[in-house]
């Protein structure tokens, strides 16, 4: 189901909701250059399996708003998450891949908001992200700035990005992640503001809230990692599991940063095994 939260500006976030709203929540949230539409498989399955799932747009990608002022720090996002939340009135089971991990942490650590947080799955961003793997994202993201004559254009770009990722066969679910403009032109589905200032993320200070948030961090939290990642690399990996001593870890095998796209099933697994256990509920397998 099709839904819109205001947040505390009366801004739209464009939501897709799934099953019912009496079961625990989940709150899948993509990371840049991505919109929600990247958690629906996943998100499918976690509601049959007796869950409340909603997945939304951030600000500045996809069918949510943009903002004039290119305001994206990750402190915006986190905003637009307590709003979202504190609308609903109910704790919620946090997933967040690479920016929304972040916007997570950081919602997580702020002890004001934190009681709405019931669990935390960080995948694969730890709290400083690696230095080169995120400046390839942010160059791909940059790239096409003159657009797309088809979707097999899109999908052959793409594909040059993610070679260890099988090329689809059906290119309709690129129409979720592109939008096409008057020139019938495809471009990318986000605001390209969200790029400026980008060199200030290459940063230890842009970071340095999500370490003073992962020290906060009480609720039982889950990190996982795709084992080809160069964004969440072992040494990252390793400082986060430092900080965030009681959370568990999970590594998927042929799996780079977009986890749940390369590898569906097996994320599945591993967040349904952590979502069970700490929402002590019964399932039919």
């Amino acid at each position: 189901m099709e839904k819109v939260f205001k947040n505390s500006d009366g801004q739209e976030l464009a939501a897709s909701t799934y099953g019912y709203k009496k079961n625990p929540l989940v709150i899948f949230l993509h990371g840049g250059g991505q919109t929600r539409f990247a958690w629906e498989k996943v998100a499918k399955k976690v509601s049959c399996k007796g869950f409340y799932v909603i997945t939304y747009d951030l600000r500045g990608h996809g069918d949510s708003f943009w903002s004039e002022k290119g305001n994206y720090r990750v402190e915006d996002h986190k905003q637009d998450l307590a709003a979202l939340l504190k609308s609903l009135n109910k704790p919620a089971n946090l997933v967040g891949a690479s920016l929304g991990g972040m916007t997570s942490l950081l919602f997580v650590g702020d002890e004001k908001l934190s009681g709405f947080c019931k669990t935390l799955i960080m995948v694969d961003i730890g709290i400083y992200p690696n230095q080169e793997g995120s400046e390839k994202i942010l160059d791909f993201m940059s790239s096409a700035k003159d657009g797309f004559e088809s979707l097999e254009e899109a999908a052959n770009h793409i594909s040059k990005f993610l070679p260890h990722r099988k090329k689809p066969k059906d290119l309709s679910g690129l129409n979720k992640n592109l939008r096409k403009k008057d020139d019938n032109r495809f471009y990318w589905h986000w605001d390209p503001k969200f790029l400026e200032g980008r060199e200030g993320r290459n940063s230890k200070e842009y970071f340095k809230p999500l370490e003073l948030a992962a020290s906060k961090v009480k609720q039982p939290t889950l990190l996982i990692r795709g084992a080809l990642s160069d964004v969440l690399t072992d040494e990252e990996k390793d400082f986060f599991l430092e900080k965030v001593k009681h959370a568990e870890f999970e590594e998927i095998e042929n799996a780079a940063h977009m986890v749940a796209g390369d590898k569906n099933d097996i994320f599945q697994a591993a967040i349904l095994k952590f979502l069970k256990k700490n929402n002590q509920m019964l399932f039919n397998n």
